[in-house]
């Protein structure tokens, strides 16, 4: 057994002995209790998949969960799960850490989906400044041929044609 399931083990049964002795009347149920609540403790559940729940402790003491409530036993486990001391289970911690897992999945997931939704609504912007400039590029073309004809024509009363300079255009 390793050092936590020691201590565990150890925490159980110590506060199931101060139960026995605060409580001499102690009936078969509260022993079965008490038997099946160990058993789920130390990670070896014969009924149930190993949780540390009322349902299974019933499950595992083959008893109610109407005898289990009414079992002095009910309040002392209730106390040891809810210290934070208490080791539970591996698989209870393993369940545990898949809910965190999947927690994490799901807001992973959530952060990526606004982010893709921002990038897209970034590429349709994107597109959408490509068409302008496309078409006022194309605008400027004709007129560009439009000027150019008219140079050609040797209409010089309509446009004055200027020197190039040699320098390209930055």
């Amino acid at each position: 057994m390793t050092d936590s399931t020691n201590e565990t083990l150890l925490t159980v049964r110590t506060a199931f002995a101060r139960l026995t002795r605060e409580n001499p009347g102690l009936t078969d149920i509260d022993h079965k209790i008490m038997h099946a609540f160990e058993q789920l403790m130390l990670g070896r559940p014969e009924i149930t998949d190993g949780r540390t729940s009322a349902v299974n402790i019933c499950a595992e003491a083959s008893v109610s969960r109407a005898s289990y409530y009414r079992s002095p036993v009910a309040a002392v486990i209730k106390g040891i799960l809810g210290s934070p001391e208490a080791r539970r289970p591996e698989s209870d911690e393993l369940r545990q850490e898949i809910t965190r897992l999947k927690q994490s999945e799901r807001e992973l997931r959530r952060e990526k989906a606004g982010e893709i939704r921002e990038l897209r609504a970034t590429v349709a912007a994107y597109a959408n400044q490509i068409q302008v400039l496309a078409l006022r590029n194309v605008e400027l073309e004709a007129d560009t041929r439009r000027l150019q004809a008219q140079l050609d024509e040797g209409r010089k009363d309509v446009v004055k044609q200027l020197r190039r300079s040699q320098e390209p255009a930055i």
